[in-house]
């Protein structure tokens, strides 16, 4: 395996002593681009809020800070994301705020109609069932909820040019699902969201995309 393979194994399911640093740099990395896609959807003090593929748990933190009377939900497929995002977000854990769980995408563990947010920070590309998982989302959506993914890797993006697309293409296209602007949209669109919104941010390489249920 190849080292660029052994690093997108770890974005994919951290585990290990590796599977900490990439979950730190996770945190430390993605902040900017998670307050910009955050910065286009506007989140009510007693919204519940779901973060799909939660991390080390930075996201869930700036959530809580913004629903400040609601609850955030993390999930995770990895055991390490889990214990890593509980460590960083203990004290709201406590006092009830916060609940994180292992589970996936694919199957999730809340009825339907039942969440008014739901952000997935750069985690579609590991997605195991694009078509079925959007539905997913939208199935524990409650009506006018609205689903936000923000990715800075995609097709089409400056993180995706010259020598860096060739890498890609070798070792990872095969394990991501990297997809343009326009198949965000009919991922969207195929679940049965309305007023998607795909926003580029061309200069920095991030694409933000929006649905409503």
């Amino acid at each position: 395996m190849s080292a660029a393979d052994k690093v997108i194994a770890q974005c994919r399911k951290p585990s290990g002593l590796f599977g900490r640093f990439i979950l730190w740099d996770m945190n430390r990395h993605h902040s900017k681009f998670t307050d910009g896609g955050l910065s286009h959807v506007a989140i009510k003090p007693n919204d519940k809020i779901l973060d799909v593929g939660c991390g080390g748990g930075r996201t869930i933190n700036k959530l809580t800070a913004i629903a400040t009377a609601g609850k955030v939900y993390g999930i995770d497929y990895s055991e390490q994301s889990v214990a890593a995002a509980r460590r960083t977000n203990a004290r709201l854990i406590d006092i009830g705020r916060i609940e994180i769980q292992q589970g996936t995408v694919s199957k999730l563990p809340f009825a339907e109609n039942t969440i008014d947010l739901v952000t997935a920070i750069e985690t579609h590309l590991f997605w195991p069932d694009l078509p079925n998982d959007f539905r997913e989302l939208f199935r524990v959506l409650k009506s006018s909820g609205v689903l936000l993914i923000v990715a800075e890797i995609y097709k089409g993006g400056k993180h995706l040019e010259g020598v860096r697309k060739k890498i890609f293409d070798k070792h990872l296209a095969a394990h991501m699902n990297l997809l343009t602007a326009d198949e965000h949209r009919e991922l969207f669109r195929k679940a049965g969201f309305s007023d998607v919104q795909i926003l580029e941010e061309h200069n920095k390489g991030w694409i933000c995309a929006i649905g409503r249920k």
